[in-house]
């Protein structure tokens, strides 16, 4: 068995504590994880870097920019105001560019558990899902589902850059206590 590179990266890269870098890129911090799980030429690169930290940071600062400014892969779009953090279209426009079906945005927060099934149904095809979170009252906050694992599903969480395992009924509670938001809003799930 030959190691090198191509073999270990994703050990490498995710040893590391990758936090968001600011109180607002979660959107795109997830969307930097996202590909670097999909795109493996991607993640060895940010895995290469001298700081892996510090590359991070600037990926996911670019990738913020990028996805809510005028033009996001050479097409004009409706900017977002980026201290508002990444709106969940973008996001699923970002992930359409590397999946051939595309995504859409799924609003799950009147029914938590029937979202929480889609969510694990979208993981199961080792798919990322991204999940909006928030209070009562309006989302705050972006997840990363990575997969189920022993009946709970298994989340990339960006404000603390460590992985939090979040079950059905947390959902359909609306009790997630994920960076202190408990409500599950919306899911960008492939389509």
């Amino acid at each position: 068995m030959t190691t090198g590179p191509r073999e270990d990266w994703p050990q490498r890269v995710f040893r590391e504590r990758l936090v968001q870098p600011d109180r607002v890129s979660c959107g795109a911090t997830c969307l930097v994880v996202a590909r670097m799980i999909e795109d493996h030429a991607y993640g060895e690169r940010i895995g290469a870097a001298a700081s892996i930290p510090d590359e991070f940071r600037a990926e996911v600062l670019a990738m913020h920019r990028r996805v809510t400014g005028f033009v996001d892969h050479g097409r004009l779009q409706l900017p977002w105001p980026r201290a508002l953090g990444t709106p969940p279209w973008a996001v699923a426009r970002e992930l359409g560019e590397w999946e051939p079906d595309g995504r859409r945005v799924r609003w799950i927060r009147i029914a938590p558990a029937a979202g929480y099934d889609a969510v694990v149904a979208a993981t199961r095809a080792r798919r990322p899902v991204p999940v909006y979170v928030g209070n009562a009252w309006m989302p705050r906050h972006v997840v990363l589902a990575l997969g189920e694992e022993r009946g709970r599903l298994r989340c990339y969480e960006p404000a603390r850059g460590r992985l939090v395992d979040l079950g059905r009924e947390d959902f359909r509670r609306s009790r997630l206590g994920v960076a202190g938001w408990d409500h599950a809003w919306s899911a960008v799930l492939p389509r």
